[in-house]
């Protein structure tokens, strides 16, 4: 018997994670759609008793606005009297849910099998430390030697994903001299580290070896929460500093619509100490819980989005490079996890100055440096409510508000014109 020519291919990806998670939020959102829409049924018994009546109490307009919807979902019909409303809106609902849940199965079925697989080899290793490396991108210019700082909880290589989408490539291109702190996978040694020994120790050891290779003061570029351990070593080593770079980086972690979930953070570390005791590490499935929770229906929005591209357009590939990187993360030392949920969400300790490292109190206000601070306008990671208050506090900081999101301001199909050659332009002239 020969083999089927339609055949799927086998499944090559274990994302978006954690699956079961998207796939339960989807279905509750499902249901719950499905059970508010059987009141705009009149054999209902709740559309007499309350919503049948509450049309009554209406305005004029919003009564006719009410009654407008009503008419819309009658197939065309005319009659706006609601005891003759049949319930196509209860069908209608059922039926969008499950055109919404096949879709969402169809994109990430699109994305598993998608061919897409990223082929950048690594520059060289200019030093290494545990599992952390300093890898180095220069191609010979005589620009400024940049140390990327990324978070601890994502790899290193969203600055690098792919050809044509590498911030740090396009910087050697023209002339600049980026370095990368590879942080690496925690192993024994670094799933007891603090931040304290984040920074005061291997980040602060590395910028001892770019200054060394470079033969004189970098800048340091630090993401997300790479910002706040970049702009704790600054402080702590302005002799080996000639300026600052804070990409999407948090301080106010209670500003705006923040708090609410900050709050829901700090919450959720009783939760996860078990884990925390257990592995050592805040595992990876547990940190992208925690990220869904700051837009617990964008995952699947976005899936259901994928799945209507062209699979070998451009913008097909790169939602698959960028969807490998979030799916590709790094567990967290539980000290630092510990640190990061109880201080900087549940406390706030940066923006109220009680964040310390080894002792030392981490004050923006206190930098003498040139500073380029970009805060993003769409980021829904780091609210611009969260990062404006760090350009504030810097003095004589430059703010940059691309209107881009968190990863599309570093590597989606906008991110030049967004963020790599301002942050160009700024380091050319500092």
């Amino acid at each position: 018997m020969s083999e089927r020519t339609d055949a799927p291919g086998p499944l090559r990806r274990r994302g978006p994670r954690p699956l079961l998670l998207h796939l339960t939020l989807a279905m509750l959102r499902s249901n719950v759609s499905i059970a508010a829409s059987s009141p705009w049924n009149p054999a209902s018994p709740l559309w007499k008793d309350a919503l049948h009546p509450a049309l009554a109490g209406m305005s004029p307009a919003g009564r006719a606005a009410a009654e407008a919807v009503a008419a819309a979902l009658r197939d065309g019909g005319t009659d706006t009297d609601p005891a003759n409303f049949p319930g196509a809106f209860p069908a209608a609902v059922l039926a969008e849910a499950l055109r919404q849940d096949s879709a969402l199965l169809a994109g990430i079925a699109a994305y598993r099998r998608h061919p897409y697989a990223r082929a950048l080899p690594d520059p060289p290793t200019l030093w290494a430390e545990g599992g952390s490396r300093l890898l180095d991108y220069a191609t010979g210019g005589t620009g400024p030697a940049v140390l990327f700082v990324p978070s601890l909880v994502n790899r290193a290589y969203v600055l690098d994903l792919a050809p044509g989408r590498s911030l740090l490539r396009w910087l050697a291109a023209r002339g600049a001299r980026p370095l990368l702190l590879d942080w690496g996978w925690p192993g024994e040694v670094e799933r007891g580290f603090t931040l304290t020994d984040y920074i005061a120790g291997r980040l602060e050891r590395a910028l001892v070896a770019a200054v060394a290779a470079s033969g004189g003061k970098v800048v340091l570029a630090g993401y997300c929460m790479g910002g706040l351990l970049a702009l704790a070593a600054a402080a702590r080593r302005p002799e080996s500093v000639a300026g600052l770079a804070l990409l999407a980086t948090p301080w106010d972690f209670h500003a705006g619509a923040g708090d609410a979930a900050a709050e829901t953070m700090a919450r959720l570390l009783p939760l996860l100490e078990p884990a925390l005791s257990l592995h050592g590490a805040l595992p990876i499935d547990g940190l992208q819980m925690l990220f869904a929770l700051l837009d617990p229906f964008g995952v699947a929005a976005k899936y259901r989005a994928f799945g209507r591209l062209d699979p070998a357009g451009g913008r097909a590939e790169l939602f698959v490079a960028l969807e490998d990187w979030l799916n590709d993360g790094v567990p967290l030392a539980a000290p630092v996890a510990r640190e990061c949920l109880g201080g900087w969400y549940g406390a706030n300790t940066p923006a109220r100055g009680e964040w310390r490292v080894a002792g030392m109190p981490v004050d923006p206000a206190a930098l003498r440096l040139p500073c380029f601070v970009a805060v993003p306008s769409r980021d829904r990671i780091v609210p611009p409510e969260s990062a404006r208050p760090l350009a504030d506090s810097i003095p004589g900081a430059r703010m940059h508000t691309p209107a881009a999101g968190h990863i599309g301001m570093a590597a989606g199909a906008g991110a030049e014109q967004a963020l790599w050659a301002p942050l160009a332009a700024w380091l050319e002239a500092s």
